[in-house]
């Protein structure tokens, strides 16, 4: 995964887990010290992590979460997409799902692409 990163320029990872801490994700969890997990490995890559647990999924239980979740973001996607601001680009979205298809980071992209303007490139 790191290689697929840095061979396409991502200069930080975007994590929209609502959960990032949890145990079961393995290197892949939110640490409490930037010394060890996801914080650790991408930094070793030179590669900047930020959490935006604003953005996580709340509906993923529901069968119509992807409506709702769209319905979100029109009703607060500039507050809630506010802090990609300060975040190098290009940057890469993470979260647990594999394909951006089944998961709402895909609803994400498309929310940045339609209000600021960003090229979206899924890496699968």
């Amino acid at each position: 995964m790191l290689g697929l990163l840095s061979g396409n320029g991502v200069r930080a990872i975007v994590d929209v887990r609502l959960r990032p801490d949890r145990a079961y994700m393995g290197i892949w969890a939110k640490a409490k010290t930037e010394d060890k997990g996801i914080q650790k490995l991408l930094n070793d890559a030179r590669i900047e992590y930020h959490s935006l647990p604003e953005l996580g999924n709340i509906f993923l239980d529901y069968p119509d979460w992807k409506e709702r979740y769209q319905q979100l973001l029109e009703k607060a996607g500039e507050l809630l997409t506010s802090r990609f601001k300060g975040i190098p680009e290009p940057f890469c979205l993470l979260c647990a799902e594999k394909k951006a298809v089944d998961c709402h980071r895909q609803l994400i992209a498309e929310h940045l692409a339609k209000t600021l303007g960003y090229e979206v490139l899924h890496l699968e």
